[in-house]
């Protein structure tokens, strides 16, 4: 490879994998507490408030970290693949 060579990295997919593994994550932390983890995570999303996620195994702080339009981004494009 050339010294003049500008590389481009893509950090989408690296965003992609995070946002799906935290998710992933959440939604089994709030099935093994008998939530349904669907209405749990999407009433978060539509509200922002914190109070649909159990903090079971870390749950909340996880979630916290992700901007939820983010979440709504990622959730969306992979469900149109």
């Amino acid at each position: 490879m050339d010294s003049d060579t500008t590389i481009l990295f893509d950090t989408s997919l690296v965003n992609e994998k995070i946002v799906y593994d935290t998710i992933k994550d959440v939604y089994e932390s709030l099935e093994e507490r008998g939530y349904n983890p669907i209405n749990q995570i999407v009433g978060y999303i539509i509200s922002g408030d914190l109070g649909y996620i159990s903090s079971y195994k870390e749950a909340r702080n996880k979630i916290s970290k992700l901007d939820r339009n983010t979440i709504v981004e990622v959730l969306l494009k992979n469900y149109l693949k």
